[in-house]
């Protein structure tokens, strides 16, 4: 072997050149994939929306129940018998309709005797009973037949005059509601009543320690009592104020500090703290700082992001 080293000398360094090269090359190819590996940051698509110039403001619903705040009680005027009952449940009656007719005991005992002994006397105990007010039949106590005593109970009217939605008012929020404001009142469905502050009854409730309030209503179609709607009381509002949808806010785990992510180009997203305010729906009022019409904030895939995260714009 040592000979062969020694006749072929030129041959050993060639062989050396060879293998330092190849070892040289994969190397500088390994450097270069790792160095290619490194420039591919992770970029998160995200979605963007810009700044909103909107009216807002920020309320509470509470309950407001329809009642009749009146009944009227339709009375027998004798002691006699129901001949005829023109009443029934739920049935809408006008002031001076007719509801009962009720003969007295006499005219049933005496009959028609009376009458025959003198023609020109016209007698007939029977007595007409009418309501005396406009509304409802809420009540029928007495059918045809029936005995009934002078003054008693024949039937209820609710008052349809007095028909109103009793709002449960938490006492806290007194200072928000004052004489003839008015109160959106939302029906089951969907329907919405405009109605107006008309009194406050003078108790609250022990427990809940919420007042009732009046609300009057003027609607063309009849409700039901004991309906219960959504009243809403406005706290405070603005008629144009910047704001963002609620999905572009963030904040810490005490909700202490929010921001947002703005991007300052098409790939970069950087943390801006902001001081929010007035919450409504799904938007929520952006009081500082003041954000241009053409800055784009992040909307969805802004959670967990860092200062200076690598974004890619999608559409939503």
């Amino acid at each position: 072997m040592k000979e062969t080293i020694t006749k072929y000398p030129a041959l050993l360094f060639i062989f050396f050149l060879g293998l330092t090269l190849c070892i040289g090359a994969c190397n500088s190819h390994k450097k270069d994939d790792d160095e290619d590996t490194s420039k591919i940051d992770a970029q998160t698509p995200v979605t963007v929306t810009t700044i909103d110039q909107d009216a807002m403001a920020d309320y509470i619903d509470v309950n407001a129940t329809s009642v009749f705040l009146q009944k009227n009680y339709v009375k027998s005027n004798a002691n006699g018998y129901v001949e005829k009952v023109n009443a029934q449940q739920g049935q809408p009656v006008r002031e001076g309709e007719v509801l009962f007719t009720v003969k007295t005991k006499e005219a049933q005992s005496i009959g028609n005797s009376i009458t025959v002994l003198d023609t020109t006397f016209k007698f007939s105990g029977v007595n007409k009973i009418k309501a005396s007010r406009h509304g409802y039949i809420s009540q029928v106590n007495h059918q045809a037949g029936d005995y009934v005593q002078d003054g008693e109970a024949l039937a209820t009217i609710s008052d349809q005059s007095s028909f109103v939605f009793l709002m449960q008012l938490p006492y806290e929020l007194r200072q928000y509601v004052n004489i003839n404001d008015n109160i959106q009142l939302t029906l089951p469905g969907g329907q919405k009543l405009d109605s107006r502050v008309a009194s406050f009854m003078p108790a609250v409730d022990t427990v809940s320690q919420t007042q009732p309030v009046v609300l009057k209503v003027n609607s063309s179609q009849p409700i039901p009592e004991n309906l219960v709607a959504k009243a809403r009381i406005v706290k405070s509002q603005k008629n144009k104020t910047e704001s963002l949808p609620k999905e572009a806010l963030l904040t810490n785990e005490t909700q202490t500090e929010f921001w947002v992510m703005r991007l300052v180009n098409d790939t970069t997203a950087v943390k801006v703290p902001v001081k929010k305010g007035i919450e409504s729906g799904d938007r929520i009022e952006i009081i500082s700082p003041k954000f241009l019409p053409q800055d784009k904030i992040v909307v969805t895939g802004n959670y967990g992001l860092p200062d200076t995260a690598k974004v890619k714009i999608v559409q939503p």
